[in-house]
């Protein structure tokens, strides 16, 4: 049997991956949050991804009216050497009269590569007394995930902090790349390249269903693929891809709108706007799970749309073991997990 996350990790709140646990400063700063229970570190591949600071990029915008908020577009890091300062990482600025509380990206992975993360990880945990947990967000081929496996395991040895490895099978902004979650025999394959009872917890993060006969199929790929022997934990959702954003450049003659995002537009959504379907998806999942035995010990870590208390509850409401959150992270900085708590 996998080992359960829950095992390593006491209090169920922390944050997912995403571009504000990307450097080192701003997984520091994660650790030492009394308030946060884990660290997900951003997605990350063992060659690492090609990022361009003018081409990926994310902004926060309002759910219920579509405005952007005034910072613009951000990337982050938003260079090309991976030197981002700390101001890089500050909140974003609110509209006047009500703040952003969603996004919108079309960002890849972390230019960091794993064996880098390693080395942060190794560094951090020869310098702190905390005893977090650390789940390290990854993704590759399925043949890169299962190196990517051997390597956590191997630098568990030399770093303090238990660790997990989470398997990002539903990034949508990525070119000829479509998230493997969403192909029945490609997720039975990704779950197959996993070892049968791994060292660490392992688990897959999903997309966003939409309707009844994708929760069959990833049930049936489950069940063939032998998920109860190989994973630890589920997380649902990631962003919700094909999504655009128009901002306004109202003049007195006319309105005017332009793409948010570079690159056509496009990009995934999360925060507030998506909150309500990852209710829906953390619920049905948990419902799928339990209705077989054998996939019944899997966890669920909730994700989208968590930026207060309330949210919190109704995600642990709806089925999740633990709660995750990165726009709210985003918007507000650390101080919404002690806002939560």
């Amino acid at each position: 049997m996998p080992p359960l996350l829950s095992a390593v990790i006491e209090l169920p709140l922390f944050n997912s991956a995403s571009p504000w646990a990307t450097t080192e400063a701003q997984l520091r700063e994660l650790l030492e949050c009394p308030a946060t229970g884990a660290v997900t570190v951003r997605t990350s591949l063992m060659q690492g991804f090609d990022h361009r600071p003018g081409d990926h990029r994310f902004t926060f915008f309002t759910a219920g009216s579509g405005e952007v908020a005034r910072a613009g577009t951000q990337s982050y890091p938003d260079d090309t050497d991976k030197s981002a300062t700390d101001d890089d990482a500050d909140c974003i600025i609110d509209h006047d009269d009500a703040p952003c509380d969603s996004t919108l990206n079309n960002l890849g992975y972390s230019p960091y590569t794993l064996p880098e993360y390693l080395e942060i990880l190794q560094k951090l945990s020869n310098t702190s007394d905390t005893h977090k947990c650390f789940i390290l967000s990854v993704t590759g081929t399925a043949a890169d995930v299962r190196q990517c496996y051997e390597a956590i395991v191997d630098a568990k040895e030399r770093i303090r902090f238990p660790l997990a490895m989470e398997v990002n099978l539903s990034c949508p902004n990525i070119p000829n790349s479509p998230p493997v979650a969403y192909t029945k025999s490609a997720l039975s394959q990704y779950i197959r390249a996993l070892p049968e009872n791994p060292e660490i917890p392992v688990g897959i993060k999903m997309p966003p269903y939409t309707h009844a006969g994708q929760y069959d199929s990833l049930k049936e790929a489950l069940l063939e693929s032998g998920a109860a022997s190989r994973l630890s934990f589920v997380t649902a959702v990631n962003t919700l891809g094909s999504c655009l954003i128009l901002e306004s450049t109202n003049t007195f003659e006319s309105a005017r709108w332009k793409d948010t995002l570079p690159g056509g537009g496009f990009g995934g959504m999360a925060g507030a706007a998506l909150h309500p379907l990852a209710l829906g998806n953390v619920r049905m999942l948990r419902n799928l799970l339990d209705s077989e035995e054998s996939l019944s010990k899997i966890e669920v870590i909730g994700v989208g749309g968590v930026g207060d208390t309330f949210g919190y509850g109704r995600m642990r409401a709806a089925g999740a073991t633990f709660v995750a959150l990165a726009s709210a992270l985003g918007a507000k900085g650390i101080r919404v997990f002690y806002e939560i708590v």
